[in-house]
């Protein structure tokens, strides 16, 4: 047989091996994307027969807040509750506001969890701040750590006015959070804001780390909801959002699944006043000027954190002089 025949056959063959590689690779990701028979590893086991472990802070027992700093931290992130302690959680009133700080946390884990345990253990004696949940505490449970928070404040803290959930790396400049909290053009109920996301499209590829199959989420956008870096919300939302989250299976990415209880509840999340109160990717460093408008913001380290903390109480002449320098700058052109 002639070479060009041989050549006609090897293409042959390689062209239906494609073909044959592609149908293969079409059926894997449909049956990953859309199947609804196969147990779930995208929903999470909420709600579950959870209990308080460690519980004795004051807040909302006998101290009533107006507004509740929430942190969800790692039960080993000591020196992030630390920094914390020591920097915007130690402001316990602003603005003449009574302003609470705690720390939610489920169990530790590894083979010095029970070590881990005792230490959480002193720690929580010295501040009586801790609230930690009988949960395995890691990344796939968040949900499960958020809806056991809306637990917490639903039985404790329905006297106060808002809360605020923020994670362990943000700088929370309270002073500028209560100044929109006491606006008289806030709502006191139904209200929830943040970095709001709306239109966010639901992931479709099974390679990408927010993946969500069809068959747990079938609309192609999730409903708009508060990125969970830092919400806020009034202390009337979290029982409305516990008794509708008995109809919808939680998933694991926490703040789209509220969103989702938002969205049942025919609640929508409001932008806040000014898009600069909560950055997400900061061009760092910030100055003193550039975090005088900041609520929330996300830093890379505990030092940085510590000196934004810093620079956001400086006053605020040094902002005011160096815009009147650009404005002067400006007519001199």
């Amino acid at each position: 047989s002639s070479p060009r025949k041989h050549g006609s056959r090897f293409h042959r063959f390689m062209l239906s091996l494609l073909i044959f590689v592609l149908g293969v690779g079409i059926i894997i990701y449909v049956y990953l994307t859309c199947s609804t028979g196969r147990p779930s590893a995208y929903y999470v086991a909420y709600p579950g027969n959870y209990k308080f472990i460690m519980d004795d802070t004051p807040t909302c027992r006998t101290r009533t807040p107006f507004l509740v700093l929430m942190v969800p931290v790692a039960p080993g992130n000591t020196a992030d509750r630390d920094a914390i302690r020591q920097t915007w959680g130690s402001e316990k009133l602003v603005l003449g506001q009574p302003v609470e700080t705690l720390f939610i946390l489920g169990l530790p884990g590894g083979a010095d969890a029970e070590q881990q345990q005792e230490k959480l253990r002193r720690e929580n004696q010295e501040h009586h701040d801790l609230i930690q949940s009988n949960f395995q505490d890691s990344y796939n449970n968040l949900t499960i750590k958020t809806m056991v928070m809306l637990e917490w404040l639903h039985a404790h803290c329905t006297s106060a006015s808002y809360v605020i959930k923020v994670d362990s790396d943000i700088l929370l400049h309270t002073e500028n959070l209560v100044k929109l909290l006491v606006d008289p053009r806030t709502p006191k109920q139904n209200f929830m804001t943040g970095l709001v996301w709306w239109h966010s499209p639901v992931l479709r590829n099974p390679l990408l780390k927010f993946f969500m199959p069809r068959y747990v989420i079938a609309e192609p956008e999730y409903p708009p909801y508060p990125l969970g870096m830092a919400y806020v919300m009034s202390l009337d939302l979290p029982g409305k959002i516990l008794s509708v989250s008995l109809q919808i299976q939680p998933i694991y990415i926490e703040d789209a699944y509220l969103g989702m209880c938002l969205k049942r509840l025919n609640i929508s999340p409001t932008d806040p006043p000014e898009a600069t109160m909560f950055i997400v990717k900061p061009q760092h460093p910030l100055s003193s000027c550039s975090l005088s408008n900041v609520i929330a913001v996300t830093t890379t380290s505990i030092q940085q954190m510590t000196s934004y903390w810093k620079k956001s109480r400086e006053p605020e002449g040094g902002c005011l002089t160096s815009s009147l320098s650009m404005i002067c700058c400006a007519s001199l052109r």
